[in-house]
């Protein structure tokens, strides 16, 4: 008996799940003909003027298409890096590395924007007081900061304009 609970619960959920109906993935062509991935691959980004920036807009530009631009997408990114904690024994310091953007989509045709918000990452990173390893755990921190965001306003953008007519 207790080896079939959980062949048992499997079959439940799936059955549950096949009623909810209204399921279709978040990249593929909704019923109402828009093709998120197309749409985001049509997206511009503005310029950005910081290193930071540069890494941001590369990582929302990963796969887009030259041609025909749908939207553009503006942003205003800030960093800032937070002393966490630093040992006493020792001149090894935990840093925070903030990075945040608001960024604002805006329907080319119109001119308009049509959405806007803010997302940040937050990520951590040593430092030695050697000043080349100290120089690459930065970069290395808001390389990762710049992915973590970028993957994350995607993912909001894929969102909203998931649930727009074409």
């Amino acid at each position: 008996m207790l080896k079939a609970l959980p062949a048992l619960l499997v079959m439940i959920a799936a059955l549950s799940l096949s009623a909810c109906g209204t399921y279709r993935p978040l990249y593929g062509k909704g019923p109402d003909g828009v093709n998120v991935a197309a749409s985001l691959a049509s997206m511009s980004v503005q310029e950005q003027h910081t290193r930071a920036g540069q890494l941001l807009r590369n990582e929302l530009l990963d796969g887009s298409a030259s041609g025909q631009q749908r939207y553009a997408l503006s942003l205003v990114v800030t960093e800032k890096v937070i002393d966490v904690a630093t040992l006493s024994s020792s001149s090894a310091t935990r840093r925070r590395y903030n990075l945040s953007a608001h960024y604002e989509l805006i329907d080319t045709q119109s001119s308009k924007p049509v959405t806007s918000g803010e997302s940040f990452s937050n990520v951590e990173f040593d430092t030695v007081n050697v000043p080349v390893s100290d120089l690459q755990a930065a970069d290395n921190a808001k390389a990762r900061a710049a992915k973590e965001l970028g993957q994350d306003i995607r993912l909001r953008l894929a969102a909203f304009i998931s649930t727009q007519k074409s």
